[in-house]
This record gives structure tokens, C-alpha cells and sequence, in this order.
């Protein structure tokens, strides 16, 4: 069943990538962006599961916060129109 979880999450930052190629605007691309950060997320989390490594999850867990701090500083960046 992991294993099926995977590949579905493979398979949906497939479609986000298109969104991010294809979106008409910056924010349909942060949003994206996004997107695959938080996929990137469940499949390092998902691995952990499968190889059954705690320090996964603490990687998980870093990789969301700077996740995070980026989309709002290039919101910030996007509003002040620089």
C-alpha cells in the first residue's frame, strides 16, 4: 500500500511540474512550487515509513519549515513588485 502511495505522489508532482511550466501567471507557479515541496514532504515521510528511519522524519520536518519560509519570501518579493 506504501508502496502505491509513491507512485501516486510521483505521478502528482508530474502534474504539478506541468502546472509550474505552464502557469500563466507567477502565483500559479509559487503555487506549484509549492505543491511539490509539500509531495516532497509525504515521500520523505513515506520512505522513512518504508525504511523505517526516524531521522527521516527530521529531515521531513526541516525541509517544510525552509519549505515555508521561502513561498513567503518570494510572496513578499512578489508584493513589493521587485
Amino acid at each position: 500500500m506504501i508502496y502505491t502511495a509513491v507512485a501516486i505522489s510521483l505521478v502528482s508532482v508530474l502534474v504539478a511540474l506541468v502546472r509550474f511550466v505552464k502557469g500563466p501567471e507567477k502565483v500559479d507557479r509559487i503555487v506549484a512550487l509549492d505543491v511539490v515541496s509539500i509531495i516532497g514532504i509525504s515521500v520523505i515521510l513515506l520512505l522513512a515509513t518504508i525504511m523505517k528511519r526516524v531521522i527521516y522524519i527530521d529531515i521531513a520536518l526541516v525541509y517544510a519549515i525552509l519549505g515555508f519560509i521561502g513561498v513567503i519570501v518570494v510572496s513578499r518579493f512578489l508584493k513589493r513588485g521587485l
